[in-house]
């Protein structure tokens, strides 16, 4: 009786040429390169600080429900990590004055200081994921990810 093999799969033949395969080992590669750029000396955040960021530099102030929905990230995880960003002082939270159960979050200047600084990893990230591609490819490949998440 065979040993079972507990590899990556990476070794399947039958594997190697089926796209949701290779979306998602690419997938897990780009998660682990942004994972190690945020966590790198003064870092400490994730790519959903990244998005929420983002977020409110270019959407403006929002309520968290908004910011949740707008980003696809859970509400209780809004929550959380917004209290995170606002221990940094990256945003501030105040209470509505038009509906007093309802917080907006607004990016504070070191909070747009610091997705600058963020910007800057993504972009080394980018590089490194990238790196066996051609600008040509790139583009190419970007073109074609994008059709099939708008899809």
């Amino acid at each position: 009786m065979p040993t079972p093999h507990h590899d990556t799969g990476a070794d399947l033949t039958r594997l190697q040429g089926r796209a949701t395969w290779l979306v998602s080992r690419a997938h897990t590669r780009s998660s682990r390169l942004l994972s190690a750029g945020f966590e790198a000396p003064g870092g400490g955040l994730r790519s959903y600080h990244y998005r929420l960021l983002a977020a409110l530099e270019e959407w403006g102030p929002a309520s968290q429900a908004q910011l949740g929905r707008k980003t696809a990230i859970d509400r209780s995880d809004v929550t959380a990590a917004l209290a995170e960003l606002e221990s940094r002082d990256l945003v501030e939270r105040s209470v509505d004055p038009e509906h007093k159960r309802r917080n907006i979050v607004t990016i504070t200047s070191k909070g747009a200081e610091r997705l600058l600084e963020l910007d800057e990893v993504i972009d080394g990230v980018q590089d490194e994921f990238l790196a066996p591609l051609t600008a040509a490819q790139r583009r190419q490949l970007i073109s074609l990810v994008s059709r099939l998440t708008d899809a």
